[in-house]
């Protein structure tokens, strides 16, 4: 009685996967899953960095109502005492187990992964883990170094293992405890690639030749991009084989054939990711589980390769917040499987040709806020209340919409969209849109401009994605007690996708956007 629930979350995944619509990216087990699911095709996540989306959509709530925005405080004692989505499964009497990165470690999750409250046992954490930033990359010296770009050999690394593969493997070892002892199970599953440093095993950059590798679209920063928008990608800058470039900050480019380079490695992680990812399900299957566990597969928020002349995330750009996800649900998204039947037989990228269409796409705007709502209904749980306009003390309520009214409809539908619009003010012309946010210490690039603490945010960049277009407003805003002034605009932000799908024309300053201003300020 019950499904379980298979939850895959992947650290800086933007949507460069077979299954939408990329053509260079081997991702067959990816694919694979998306041809038996659900997938949206615009969902976005609430603010592009780490910590602030997982504790946003672990708890259903917006990063305005949990209080974080950087890496240093824990909801419980700093907003509210939210109860998470795993904790709210826990209370209906699943096992839920944690692998990997989840909850963002440290402060955020009170250095715990917010165990005891979301987990019936302490969270895995894969011991290679630790090893991430050491000199494990061999320059052309063939000195050690800590480089962004990263391909070992894995026999060489500590413990002769990576930390996803060791994550896969306990997910595994999990799964088969679960079907022996009947457990009804909650199991989240956080990979670590492709999140920087690219450090991923060697053999996959076979799968990418360089003269295949293009530049992004537009590697320029666009000459209307208001400064406070731009975020000067430190992380990146700091690794060993960046920081011998000596690119001036903010605005110096990288040199091409390292732009190719660093694109060549994230699209070979995302094909080391594609193995784990394929290896897990083919385990499901093995344990006979496929015909009863929802499977859901999402990232935190995407990564910018180059577009707008930037790097890593930070931004309201889509680059930065728009991500995959699918829901498989068997019965629903495809017919039960038979007993003993294959549903995600292992895929060999290094072998298997051609993709497959996704079961069924919705090109609705959805949010990561939303995941909670919607496992639950999927679950058959009662679906948490929508919050009340401020809900700090409210322990269990959600600022997203269920999205399961948008499954099985075919498109074009009139009443798809009205129905994702009951009682909530998140839509535009009865259709739903995405919000999405960034804070900032300045309105110029500062080494801190990426990754603001709370003390030192100044202007908070809120951001609309509708179906056609992005609008963001960056406005002044003060961290003693979260207020953000719309009276006082520092600047603005407009794309049409129709005809600037890479948003790089802002048109902000020659159109009149009453509407949008509603919109944000709801």
């Amino acid at each position: 009685d019950g499904m379980n629930v298979l939850f895959v979350i992947v650290d800086d995944l933007r949507p460069v996967l077979g299954c939408y619509g990329d053509q260079l990216v081997k991702s067959p087990n990816i694919d694979q899953l998306a041809s038996q699911s659900m997938v949206f095709t615009n969902a976005y996540a609430q603010q592009a960095v780490c910590a602030p989306s997982r504790v946003s959509f672990l708890t259903g709530r917006r990063p305005d109502t949990t209080r974080l925005y950087d890496f240093y405080s824990y909801w419980r004692v700093h907003a509210g005492n939210y109860s998470t989505m795993p904790q709210y499964f826990k209370e209906n009497g699943y096992v839920t187990l944690s692998v990997g990165k989840v909850f963002h470690p440290g402060v955020s999750s009170n250095y715990s992964d917010d165990y005891p409250y979301s987990w019936s046992i302490p969270p895995f954490h894969p011991s290679a883990e630790k090893h991430e930033n050491d000199k494990t990359c061999k320059g052309k010296d063939g000195k050690l170094y800590a480089n962004l770009v990263c391909p070992v050999n894995v026999t060489e690394m500590p413990g002769g293992t990576l930390p996803d593969i060791q994550s896969t493997e306990e997910a595994i070892r999990l799964l088969n405890v679960m079907k022996t002892n009947r457990q009804k199970f909650f199991l989240a599953v956080g990979y670590h690639k492709p999140h920087i440093p690219l450090r991923y095993p060697q053999e996959f950059l076979k799968l990418y030749p360089l003269e295949n590798i293009t530049l992004a679209p537009d590697p320029w920063v666009p000459k209307k991009l208001p400064s406070v928008a731009y975020n000067p990608w430190m992380d990146i800058r700091q690794r060993d084989d960046v920081a011998a470039l000596n690119v001036s900050f903010p605005y110096g480019a990288l040199p091409d054939d390292f732009q190719r380079q660093i694109r060549q490695s994230y699209y070979a992680a995302v094909s080391y990711l594609d193995v784990q990812v394929g290896l897990l399900l083919n385990a499901l299957d093995n344990a006979g589980l496929s015909n009863n566990t929802i499977v859901v597969f999402t990232a935190d928020h995407g990564w910018s390769l180059g577009e707008h002349g930037e790097w890593a995330k930070y931004s309201n750009f889509d680059v930065a917040t728009r991500v995959p996800l699918m829901f498989y649900v068997p019965g629903m998204t495809t017919s039960p499987v038979s007993q003993g039947g294959r549903v995600f037989p292992y895929l060999d990228p290094f072998s298997h040709i051609g993709g497959s269409a996704p079961q069924g796409q919705s090109r609705k705007v959805v949010e990561l806020v939303s995941l909670f709502p919607t496992l639950a209904e999927l679950a058959g749980l009662q679906v948490p209340p929508t919050c009340p306009k401020t809900s700090f003390g409210v322990v269990l309520c959600t600022e997203g919409t269920s999205m399961v009214h948008y499954f099985n409809v075919s498109e074009g539908k009139v009443e798809e969209g009205k129905k994702g619009c009951d009682n909530t003010a998140r839509c535009f012309n009865e259709e739903p849109v995405a919000f999405s946010q960034y804070p900032r210490p300045a309105d110029t690039p500062q080494w801190n401009s990426d990754k603001p603490k709370l003390k030192d945010i100044r202007i908070m960049g809120y951001s609309v994605r509708t179906i056609d277009s992005r609008y963001t407003l960056w406005v002044q805003f003060d961290p003693n007690n979260f207020s953000a002034n719309f009276e006082d605009v520092h600047a603005g932000e407009l794309y049409m996708m129709e005809n600037d799908p890479n948003q790089d024309y802002n048109i902000y300053n020659n159109t009149s956007h009453s509407w949008f201003l509603k919109k944000i300020l709801g």
